[in-house]
């Protein structure tokens, strides 16, 4: 195993730009997957984000191409999110400074003006989304037949956000004599299936069991009953904030992402929290994600469109507000902490209607998180009638998802009321007993 850059034989520019870098040894990961890589191999590497997988693959990419060279691009990476193609243009960008190789970024939000005039100029490297890669390619502006290294990054998310059939027509337009590199957090069916159409007697390399967190971060879960006590206990633990350095509070959809940034907004001001959604417009979302990696901003909260592809690499705290339906996005959110080797810590907020969640979770991460109480001064609010009738029904469903015959809690727990209406209602329509009739009988109360 390689102790450090030197013995991968890196020419001089890249060992520079490593050092500058300020990384000293390479990861296990890196220890992997730089030989065969550099040896041509096609390799799929299950790694998740947070272990130096994006230098794993480019470093490689970077010693192969030397210098800039034609019109065309001889390498492309394909990533799921546009934080994610901006996190691994900033990487190569990093890592090829002494070279003069031309790299360049595409990606959906912004008009494609300005990527195809950059192109048009000449470039080794693209790093695209897959999406916007095949609009620019069938307006006719990217030339696929120089390809020598095709990267598939984060493949598993690519498939949760139906990306398979931009992924399939791209496999079609690039050349087949290629090296194929394809990382992914978790091993599912899908990525089997996928390496098989893609790869050629790949090189498996894993790192760290599947969908395993960092062994750095400490996990938490309080199970609290609803939205409001959720807020009280995270007020309780910004309370004492001096641990808390930099801090990412992951939210299920927009509206709970906004409802907790206004209640943050106002304990801590604007000077110190944003928000990043889908709803945000691009640049916004870019201010946000820079301002939060610069320290401008010490607490950024998210949704998971967010929670993939920003590498920041000293946040302390993760908070879960929410526990994630999609399973595998947990080790994703807690892996924005205790990243290169540094500890973090992961709070999961846990109410009724998410624990199936936190179980799955538990099975994928083969670990039982840590259940802490709820502190005292933390007051408990009563589950208001609508959020409760939303968890039951919730429940009902997570039960019919594992018995297709279950019926349902939910009915059973219509009041006497109710089902005193619907069975008058019943009686009226079918005449209580036998079929419908057209009119109503006049002695219809007589009849018992």
């Amino acid at each position: 195993m390689a102790a450090t850059f030197e013995d991968f034989k890196f020419n001089r520019q890249i060992l520079n730009a490593i050092a500058d870098s300020g990384y000293t040894e390479p990861t296990p990961v890196q220890q992997k997957a730089i030989p065969p890589i550099l040896n041509g191999q096609d390799v799929m590497g299950i790694a998740q984000t947070g272990t130096g997988k994006t230098a794993a693959y480019v470093l490689p990419i970077i010693m192969r191409l030397k210098y800039a060279q034609g019109d065309h691009a001889r390498a492309l990476i394909i990533a799921p999110t546009r934080e994610l193609a901006m996190q691994i243009e900033d990487n190569v960008k990093a890592y090829a400074k002494y070279t003069d190789l031309r790299i360049v970024s595409v990606y959906g939000g912004l008009g494609p003006k300005t990527q195809i005039e950059i192109i048009n100029k000449g470039v080794d490297i693209i790093v695209a989304t897959p999406g916007r890669f095949m609009d620019i390619y069938l307006a006719g502006h990217i030339v696929t037949k120089t390809l020598q290294v095709l990267v598939l990054d984060e493949a598993d998310k690519m498939m949760d956000m139906g990306f398979m059939p931009q992924i399939n027509r791209i496999l079609e337009i690039v050349p087949l004599k290629r090296q194929n590199l394809l990382f992914s957090a978790t091993m599912s069916d899908k990525i089997h299936e996928l390496s098989a159409n893609f790869l050629e007697f790949p090189t498996v390399i894993e790192v760290t069991p599947q969908a395993t967190p960092a062994q750095t971060v400490t996990q938490k879960v309080y199970h609290v009953p609803n939205m409001k006590t959720k807020i009280n206990l995270l007020r309780e633990l910004l309370k004492d904030e001096g641990d808390i350095t930099k801090l990412m509070i992951f939210c299920k959809t927009r509206t709970a992402a906004e409802d907790v940034y206004k209640f943050l907004l106002r304990k801590f001001g604007e000077g110190q929290v944003r928000v990043l959604h889908a709803n945000k417009g691009q640049n916004t979302r870019i201010n946000s994600m820079n301002a939060f990696k610069n320290d401008e901003v010490k607490i950024l909260v998210a949704t998971d469109v967010a929670s993939r592809g920003i590498d920041v690499s000293d946040v302390s705290h993760v908070i879960n507000f929410d526990v994630p339906v999609v399973i595998e996005d947990y080790v994703h959110r807690i892996g924005r902490t205790g990243r290169a080797l540094q500890s973090g810590e992961a709070i999961t907020f846990c109410n009724p209607a998410e624990e199936y969640y936190l179980n799955k979770i538990q099975k994928l991460i083969r670990q039982t998180i840590p259940v802490f109480t709820i502190p005292d001064e933390v007051f408990v609010e009563e589950t208001p009638y609508e959020e409760r009738q939303d968890q039951n029904k919730e429940i009902d469903m997570q039960k019919r998802r594992e018995d297709p015959d279950f019926k349902g809690a939910f009915h059973e727990k219509k009041t006497l009321n109710q089902k005193k209406k619907f069975q008058a209602e019943r009686a009226k329509r079918t005449g209580e007993n036998g079929p419908p009739k057209k009119g109503k009988p006049k002695n219809f109360k007589k009849r018992h």
